[in-house]
């Protein structure tokens, strides 16, 4: 399998990480959909990170589906969902809350670095930002009152960690008014993984318009 993106993408760093833990061999190709937009449409003509090119050639993209084609269809029903179905709403609302973090965290940037600023609208920067520190605010209580959920590598620790990386090292401090200690230790934890280590956040961003 080939996964195409920057890491610098949580979404693509959520899948990488994810078949990581899941023991799934793929190759990770660095391709941006800014700076080699041209080499990415031809690997993808839709130009979406992050893409997954099976062993059969088949391309799927979003982070959420992919995982869930390889978990069905790919490691032998290992997957990084709590067994315990009681356990399953709680995980579920936390990789709710990451991508809705992310989501409206790429909004935000893009906003902030695509649009001219003269063009900018502030009443939707300030919705944006509002929605980012709820779903913050959201993990902040998920992992204070579910520890057991977050003490382990799953889909909500992975991606709860990937989220408050990616949102506390692109957006500045507007955007993630409060204070958030127990997201911030469970991310700094899990980012010290040999797992995590393997894939860092590096990549070129979204450049800032002149």
């Amino acid at each position: 399998m080939r996964l195409i993106g920057m890491l610098d993408s949580p979404y693509v760093r959520r899948v990488a990480i994810s078949l990581e833990f899941l023991g799934l061999g793929f190759t990770h190709e660095a391709k941006s959909v800014f700076t080699t937009f041209e080499e990415f449409k031809g690997i993808n003509p839709v130009v979406k990170a992050p893409t997954l090119i099976c062993d059969d050639n088949e391309i799927l993209m979003d982070s959420s589906l992919i995982l869930q084609f390889v978990e069905a269809s790919l490691t032998n029903n290992v997957t990084l969902w709590p067994d315990d179905p009681k356990s399953l709403p709680g995980a579920f609302r936390a990789v709710c809350l990451s991508l809705a973090a992310c989501d409206k965290g790429v909004q935000l940037i893009y906003e902030r670095n695509l649009r001219p600023e003269t063009a900018q609208f502030e009443p939707w920067i300030e919705r944006v930002s509002g929605q980012i520190q709820a779903a913050l605010e959201g993990l902040e209580i998920e992992i204070k009152n579910r520890p057991a959920l977050f003490s382990e590598a799953g889909h909500a620790s992975i991606a709860s960690a990937i989220a408050w990386q990616f949102i506390s090292s692109q957006l500045s401090g507007e955007a993630i008014l409060g204070d958030y200690p127990n997201l911030v230790a469970h991310s700094e934890k899990m980012e010290m993984l040999d797992q995590f280590k393997k894939y860092p956040p590096v990549g070129p961003g979204v450049k800032q318009q002149a």
